[in-house]
C-alpha cells in the first residue's frame, strides 16, 4: 500500500559511538570463534566466541535502552575476562594469532569501557 503524501517518514536515530563499538567487537568475536571452530574444531573457541559476543553485543543494547552504566559495566567484564584469559593464552604460546590480537582489541576495549563506567558511575 502507497502511503499518502502526508504520511510521515520514520527518523532513523543514529546509534551512540559505544553501540557500535560494543557491538561490532561482539560481533568480531562470534565471528571468530567460529572461524576457530570452522578451522581447528575447536568447541571451546565456538562458545567462549559465542558467549562473549553476545554479551558484547548485549552491552550494545543496554546502551540503547538508556542504562549506559550497566552497558559499559558489562563490557568492561566481558573485555576483561578476554584480555586476561587470551593475554595469558598469548604469552604461553607466543603465537599472535589468534590470542595477541584478541588480548590487544580487548584490552583496548576494556580501557575505553572502564573509562565510560567511571564516567557514568552513579553517586550514593
Amino acid at each position: 500500500m502507497p502511503s499518502s503524501p502526508n504520511t510521515p517518514v520514520p527518523i532513523l536515530t543514529p546509534l551512540p559511538g559505544p553501540v557500535h563499538l560494543n557491538s561490532a567487537f561482539g560481533a568480531l568475536t562470534a565471528t571468530g570463534g567460529a572461524m576457530g571452530y570452522f578451522k581447528k574444531g575447536s568447541v571451546p573457541s565456538l562458545m567462549a566466541g559465542s558467549i562473549c559476543g553476545a554479551l558484547l553485543i548485549g552491552s550494545g543494547v543496554l546502551i540503547t535502552k538508556n542504562e549506559p552504566f550497566q552497558g559499559h559495566a558489562l563490557a568492561s567484564g566481558v573485555t576483561g575476562f578476554m584480555t586476561i584469559s587470551m593475554g595469558q593464552r598469548f604469552i604461553s604460546t607466543g603465537k599472535f594469532m589468534p590470542a595477541g590480537l584478541v588480548a590487544t582489541i580487548g584490552s583496548a576495549g576494556l580501557a575505553y569501557n572502564i573509562r565510560k563506567t567511571i564516567e557514568l558511575m552513579p553517586e550514593y
